[in-house]
């Protein structure tokens, strides 16, 4: 079993990008400039958040911080995001989710400008990927590809289940493993929260995704020997033995499912860490694009 190590792929992108930034300043080029808007003050987000803004400190870009009140109207949130769209200075920018309810997220992420849409959200941005053009890729997906590559994880040919069919995460990845090229050329089975006997197509994958949001939900007994498993998972469970009163669970029962992997991620130290990362390649992607405007 080898562990698919998040936290080290991760670190080797952002010095990836920090190298290209410094030759950007050394040819007196304008540097990668990534804002993120946050409504309200959910302390998932804001930690999120708070940890891109560091990122981008570390690897050279310029960053914003677009912080608004939970109050906020929809009308007003839309004027700000047609300012970002029109400013110039701005290679890409997030809208981080959820948004109050009182506001329309589709609506929100539809005025986004693709062309800075550095979550890969925009449906114009969707729909390339599902072509096979060059586009922004939904940051978590786009890092499980990546991690995937970067670990030679051979993909061609194999049976991959998806579980979990997010905008987010589930249905691009199964739009990414189906593509040509790799990693990609999988035969992939899309399950979800209706698919009946689910570990009948389980114990059939090479590869296994899952991003269902359940703890432990994938056991031992539902994967074959030598399967490839991503768990995009994260779920705290409340533990009154650990200092902080919970701990971070995947969607894998790691200590059994681990013991029957070829290669697996842990959670945390997985596919967390690749977002953020991908998200900086996406930034550096949209300034090389700019530039050539």
């Amino acid at each position: 079993m080898q562990l698919l190590d998040g936290n080290k792929t991760a670190a080797d992108i952002k010095n990836e990008i920090a190298a290209e930034v410094q030759m950007m300043k050394d040819n007196g080029e304008k540097v990668p400039h990534l804002a993120a808007v946050i409504v309200g003050s959910n302390g998932a987000s804001l930690t999120y958040v708070g940890s891109k803004v560091r990122s981008c400190e570390q690897i050279g870009f310029e960053s914003t911080l677009v912080a608004l009140p939970e109050t906020i109207t929809e009308a007003e949130l839309l004027d700000k995001i047609k300012e970002l769209n029109d400013n110039d200075n701005l290679d890409g920018y997030i809208v981080q989710l959820p948004l109050p309810k009182h506001i329309d997220e589709q609506k929100i992420l539809m005025a986004i400008d693709p062309d800075k849409d550095v979550d890969g959200f925009h449906p114009a941005n969707f729909g390339k990927m599902a072509l096979e053009m060059d586009t922004f890729l939904p940051a978590t997906p786009y890092g499980i590809m990546e991690l995937l590559e970067r670990y030679k994880v051979e993909t061609a040919g194999k049976h991959t289940v998806v579980i979990g069919r997010s905008h987010i995460v589930g249905r691009p990845m199964s739009i990414l493993m189906s593509r040509k090229g790799y990693p990609g050329d999988s035969t992939v089975t899309l399950t979800h929260s209706r698919t009946k006997n689910i570990e009948e197509y389980t114990k059939t994958a090479d590869i296994i995704i899952t991003a269902l949001g359940v703890p432990n939900y994938l056991k031992a007994d539902m994967v074959k020997d030598g399967v490839v498993v991503i768990d995009v998972g994260i779920t705290r469970v409340e533990d009154a033995s650990h200092p902080k009163g919970y701990i971070i669970t995947g969607d894998v029962d790691f200590a059994e499912v681990s013991k029957k992997s070829s290669f697996i991620t842990p959670v945390p130290g997985g596919v967390g860490p690749m977002t953020i990362a991908m998200l900086l390649k996406n930034t550096l992607l949209a300034r090389k694009i700019r530039s050539r405007k």
